[in-house]
């Protein structure tokens, strides 16, 4: 006996299989009790950018000397359609005064209206009189959750207040309304569009993958067996991220936990696929379940441990990632596909070995003596069923050629069309119209300039002298106003000009203008004679953020994806012991990558109508699709090496593409479906990334898989195993000397 079936033996023996079993129930129910759960440990205030960004540094500085126009501000706007009157201006002012005497919890800073006199209201009115904006600032460590009862309270005293309720009241018409945008805002709008799509996910999800496993196995039990596998390993999953979060190992989000539980859904019914598929095929071959189960989970624990180990080390590339969303998925997502693989080679066989047969009810699968002896029992003639040949198997070995051109052709065209991809950082354009903070960002809008949602903050170190920065700010094509500086409360050599830029603050343009701020800032101080003034220059403000967003994303993007395809050269090479298959598998996968995202843009922008896709999409669909894409291809040539040590080549290549044909295809569905469900949601970004990763799974699924990479295979012939041991050229079978490290 050897270890491998040792091991398969002791999982699926008459105790050993309820053993497994136990030990899954009750590590489920022990963890649970013993460490709080991932969802009791959420952090959704943790920062993305790091110390070393400039606009953390100049939040740090503002925060310090400028203590009302630090923190996280929320942009309380007021309208009504006719103009606000004067009722309507005293009501608001009772507001500010109330929120003076008793400040709401965790804010910092407040435009005192009640004191302004009458002239000094009416300047802050928008041209036409109908909106008027009152800025309230809360702390830089106020969360999510802080942040939202905050505005809840907010809301329930101007209610009080006004003797109504403005937050309920129709934007732009003759009611009085009001609306909270800015940074606050939109926080707080981004976390209940996540946090209210937790459930419908979770729920769609897998009536989902339930759907399309009865619909291709068509037996209640097959489909629920995925299924309960998942739960459990969720089960241990939950409590082991809440342990790591609660010592401080990682910080876990919302909306990385909501997306990585969807996901678990669809990589795990992938794995159990995989199994599945085979033991069925093995049930053919022999009466005796336990033989079966053995026999499948030898022949597929590698691929699928290889599969598993793919996405993990991938996932946990993001490790490299200095913006924290990106960072922050990483050990979620490693650690739930890790824990779902070991939950596939050991609770997935040790339930099958329980149920045997019957997990295929009604469509039973049978050896052909014991279809015979059915047959017989029933007095029935015996008709042996046919072993079809795969015609795609057919097809790639006989016209490998025109396979491989045709295919480089679809998705070479299609990749083409990612060059024209425009990228957008702007959160805000991501929620639907009807959102609070996009209803009021659109009425600061239609009343005043769009700079007024977010101006950007220009600090500087004049050291006491005359620099004009005022008037050089002002002279910039792109700036609307320029307030009057303030000086520090520490250092009133430091001065702070709050700039509005004519443009949304959120859009890539104004992130290429905190650039040129920049510049004008330090040729101002330069021309004082202000020495080393690129030091002495800060800029701060949302804007300033997203341009430090942007270059996060492209810097990280430029380091992960070269050490993602790294590491999956290296377990490709070490498995299957051939550099020439390690370089074609490779190469179609990021070509597969590169052709979703083209026809993804050509999907979202010209049936969608969306004029740019979310700067951090690339980055996710690329690490997602190069390593669940990979696991196709690991487990089909898998397949054909295996088969190669004793067929010839163009035989192994027809039976392992037919052999693994179905599997892969209600995998590639599944998965797909699972990233659909994402696109499904009322948010943008998801819709994108829904969208790019679906489309990319139905091309490894349908393209890469089935044609593209047995047709290459093919083409190469014995060069494809180099330098590993090459196919048998007989026609006969031969030994089972092993041709690769399959």
């Amino acid at each position: 006996m050897n270890k491998r079936t040792g091991v398969t033996g002791a999982l699926t023996g008459p105790v050993g299989r309820w053993v497994v079993v136990a030990v899954w129930i009750a590590a489920a129910v022990l963890l649970n009790v013993m460490w709080p759960g991932i969802g009791e440990r959420e952090n959704n205030g943790a920062a993305d950018l790091s110390a070393d960004y400039p606009s953390v540094q100049a939040a740090r500085l503002a925060e310090r000397e400028f203590p009302g126009d630090g923190g996280q501000p929320a942009l309380l706007v007021w309208n009504r359609g006719a103009g606000l009157n004067e009722a309507d201006l005293s009501g608001i002012a009772k507001l500010t005064e109330s929120l003076e005497a008793e400040p709401l919890p965790q804010q910092t800073g407040l435009l005192p209206l009640h004191r302004l006199p009458e002239p000094a209201r009416q300047g802050l009115l928008s041209e036409d009189g109908s909106t008027i904006v009152l800025p309230v600032t809360f702390g830089e460590g106020a969360d999510t959750e802080m942040l939202k009862e905050s505005v809840a309270q907010l809301e329930e005293r101007a209610s009080a207040v006004l003797g109504g309720d403005p937050f309920a009241a129709a934007a732009g018409t003759g009611e009085l309304s009001a609306r909270v945008t800015g940074p606050v805002g939109i926080a707080i709008d981004a976390g209940a569009l996540f946090q209210n799509a937790d459930v419908s996910l979770l729920i769609g999800t897998v009536v989902l993958v339930l759907v399309i496993l009865l619909l291709i196995y068509r037996s209640p039990i097959l489909a629920l067996i995925p299924i309960v596998a998942v739960g459990f390993a969720y089960l241990v999953i939950s409590p082991v991220l809440g342990t790591m979060a609660d010592r401080g190992w990682i910080v876990a989000d919302s909306q990385g936990i909501s997306i990585m539980t969807v996901l678990l859904f669809g990589a795990g019914t992938d794995y159990c696929l995989f199994l599945i598929t085979r033991f069925r095929q093995c049930l053919t071959e022999t009466p005796d379940k336990r033989t079966a189960i053995k026999a499948a989970l030898s022949g597929s624990s590698g691929a699928i441990a290889m599969s598993g180990l793919t996405v993990v080390l991938s996932l946990f590339t993001l490790l490299l990632a200095q913006y924290g969303a990106y960072h922050r998925f990483a050990v979620p997502f490693g650690v739930a596909i890790l824990i779902m693989g070991i939950a596939s080679l050991t609770l997935v066989p040790a339930m099958l070995a329980l149920i045997g047969r019957a997990s295929f009810f009604p469509f039973v699968p049978r050896t052909p003596e014991m279809e015979q002896e059915r047959a017989r029992s029933k007095n029935k003639p015996f008709q042996p069923r046919p072993k079809k040949e795969s015609r795609i198997g057919r097809l790639v070995t006989v016209r490998p050629w025109t396979v491989v051109i045709a295919s480089l052709i679809v998705l070479g065209g299609l990749a083409a069309a990612s060059t024209q991809v425009r990228f957008t950082y702007d959160l805000l354009s991501s929620f639907p119209s009807d959102m609070p903070s996009v209803e009021g960002f659109d009425t600061i809008a239609n009343g005043f300039s769009p700079g007024e949602l977010a101006p950007v903050q220009v600090i500087v170190d004049a050291e006491g002298v005359e620099t004009g920065l005022a008037g050089q700010l002002a002279d910039l094509g792109f700036v609307d106003a320029v307030a009057e500086p303030e000086s520090g409360a520490q250092n009133s050599n430091i001065q702070l000009y709050s700039v509005k830029l004519n443009v949304n603050p959120y859009a890539n343009e104004a992130m290429d203008d905190v650039a040129r701020l920049r510049t004008a800032a330090e040729s101002a101080l330069t021309e004082a004679g202000v020495a080393s003034a690129a030091d002495k220059v800060w800029i701060g403000g949302q804007t300033a953020t997203q341009a430090d967003t942007r270059a996060a994303t492209e810097r990280d993007t430029d380091i992960v994806i070269p050490v993602v395809i790294g590491l999956i050269a290296i377990l490709l090479l070490a498995y299957l012991r051939s550099v020439v298959a390690t370089v074609y598998l490779i190469a179609t996968v990021v070509l597969s990558y590169f052709s979703a995202l083209g026809l993804g843009w050509l999907i979202l922008h010209y049936a969608m109508g969306q004029e740019a896709i979310q700067g951090a999409i690339p980055l996710y669909a690329f690490v997602f699709l190069v390593a669940l894409g990979e696991d196709y291809n690991i487990f089909m040539i898998s397949s054909i090496w295996k088969k190669s040590r004793r067929l010839p080549l163009k035989q192994a290549i027809r039976e392992g593409v037919g052999e693994t044909g179905t599997v892969i295809t209600s995998a590639g569905v599944i998965l797909a479906g699972t990233f659909a469900v994402l696109a499904t949601l009322p948010i943008q970004v998801l819709v994108q990334f829904g969208v790019v990763a679906a489309l990319g799974v139905l091309l490894d699924t349908f393209i890469v898989r089935p044609f593209l990479v047995p047709a290459i295979t093919m083409l190469l012939g014995k060069a494809a195993f180099w330098p590993g041991r090459a196919p048998v050229t007989d026609k006969e079978p031969t030994s089972d000397t092993p041709a690769s490290g399959v």
